[in-house]
């Protein structure tokens, strides 16, 4: 808990400013090729009720095997997040009765979760961060899908996604704001993508989250907070932290009182709404799955686990600073995907790390961008923005022609250097040639020259004529020093 409110995080109401208090609960899907507690294929997309087992659709008398690989994955997840290991977890039935819940329980838990409390580092800028602490890690499967809109009169169910293996992360009450709470998911996510546990695709809901959203006035006790249920877009949890703040603050300032109760976000209209009030919800009447042992291993099975986990986004921030000499605003941009770091690694081996993070981030980030794809689509390789960067540091082209060369790279293919040979786009670096261009500039432009004489920042303008002359090809450099002569600038 943050001892002082951050003014800018505070909302203006008619009584005075607010604070707004906010916890997640992290849904994600165990990367794992099989569900948790039996043998069914995950994947996604598959026809409705392909990937079911007998375990899966409650057959009578068929028992859960627990999926030692999500053990694993929960235990590196643990790591990632800081977390205590608990060597000792057990398994309970939560009970509840629903059409796409065929066991009339979902085997989760609840008081010995496998994993306990760690921290997650959250970059809001380059300059500030803060820290969320987790209050735990459990596993649990998944529940089927309920299908309202194939028929006007039916339902249908489908169980494919009923036994898949979810890591549920619950955060302590640590953000104050829209933009912590999104900051907070997306370095989550990175963080499991990282290890990889969870792809966090939330357009497969392999990524949902559950908001739990509550105000008061800075300073006082913790208020009345409401759960929305499954948001699965980080923009969505923003406007839905944005949303249920204001309208329970309208509420307390009208006299009235926040109902406990869960909510969902209808993201069409911006908006949450009531789902159902606390006070009607199920008494889960939790108790320890009777047919699973609890779930033990020890500290080597840790230990081993630890020491073959990849480099995290923080190590790799902090070594990307100090080995390429990035600024932490372009190694955190890096950082965000690893596939983007490997890219940028890939470049940078052997050159200078500030002009291929340039390279990469600004040119070929920004122009995948347009195009509405990520780094893993690129259709230029690190090898080729590596030659780019390779002739522009041996003279051979200017900064103007290798954005142009860039382009053709991007849009045709082809190795660079074999590019600027065939099509003539060397650097002019013969001083002859370019003071012919720079003759012809200085005699169509006789006042310019007496402005230059008097102003030597037009000096900029002469260079910027000479260029435009030249095609891009004459040599900076070169037009610089022999403009200053000619026009008699120190």
């Amino acid at each position: 808990m943050t001892a002082h409110a951050n003014p800018k995080n505070l909302i203006p109401g008619a009584t005075g400013d607010w604070e707004v208090v906010i916890g997640l609960e992290i849904h994600a899907q165990v990367a794992s090729n099989a569900k948790l507690f039996s043998g069914a294929a995950v994947g996604f997309g598959a026809p409705e009720n392909s990937q079911v087992s007998l375990v899966d659709a409650a057959m009578p008398g068929m028992l859960p095997v627990i999926n030692e690989e999500c053990v694993r994955q929960a235990i590196r997840t643990g790591l990632g997040l800081k977390a205590k290991i608990n060597y000792r977890s057990v398994f309970d039935r939560k009970n509840y009765f629903y059409p796409d819940l065929p066991q009339g329980y979902q085997i989760s838990q609840y008081k010995s979760p496998i994993v306990g409390e760690g921290e997650v580092t959250v970059d809001l800028s380059p300059t500030e961060s803060f820290t969320v602490g987790i209050e735990r890690l459990h596993l649990e499967q998944d529940a089927g899908k309920s299908i309202h809109d194939q028929s006007p009169t039916l339902s249908y169910i489908d169980l494919n996604r009923s036994g898949t293996a979810l890591m549920e992360i619950v955060s302590k009450p640590d953000m104050r704001s829209a933009d912590e709470a999104k900051a907070y998911v997306t370095k989550l996510r990175t963080i499991l993508r990282y290890l990889g546990t969870c792809d966090g695709d939330m357009e497969k809901g392999n990524l949902r989250a559950d908001v739990n959203v509550s105000v008061r006035k800075p300073g006082d006790a913790f208020g009345t907070r409401c759960e929305i249920k499954n948001v699965n877009s980080i923009r969505f949890i923003g406007q839905a932290v944005d949303y249920e703040a204001r309208r329970q603050i309208g509420i307390i300032e009208d006299g009235g009182t926040i109902a406990q109760e869960t909510r969902l976000f209808d993201a069409g209209k911006g908006e949450t709404r009531s789902m159902r009030s606390k006070e009607e919800a199920h008494d889960y009447r939790y108790f320890p799955d009777p047919d699973l042992l609890p779930l033990e291993f020890d500290q080597a099975y840790v230990d081993d686990l630890a020491k073959h986990l990849p480099e995290l986004p923080d190590a790799k921030k902090a070594r990307l600073i100090a080995q390429y000499g990035l600024t932490p605003y372009d190694a955190s941009i890096l950082v965000l995907e690893k596939e983007s770091a490997d890219y940028f690694e890939a470049v940078a081996r052997g050159r200078d790390g500030k002009q291929a993070a340039n390279w990469v981030i600004n040119e070929l980030f920004g122009r995948l961008n347009k195009e509405g794809h990520d780094v893993t689509a690129s259709p230029v390789t690190p090898a080729q923005i590596g030659g780019i960067i390779d002739l522009i540091q041996a003279g051979t082209i200017s900064g103007k022609l290798a954005k142009d060369l860039f382009e053709i790279v991007f849009t045709e293919g082809g190795d660079p250097a074999a590019i600027v040979e065939a099509r003539g786009m060397k650097q002019v670096t013969d001083t002859g040639a370019i003071e012919k261009v720079i003759d012809e500039v200085i005699a169509a432009n006789p006042d310019k020259v007496e402005q230059a004489k008097a102003k030597p920042t037009m000096l900029g303008w002469f260079v910027g004529q000479v260029m435009k002359a030249s095609g891009g090809k004459a040599n900076p450099g070169a037009v610089n020093e022999i403009l200053k002569t000619k026009l008699g600038i120190e």
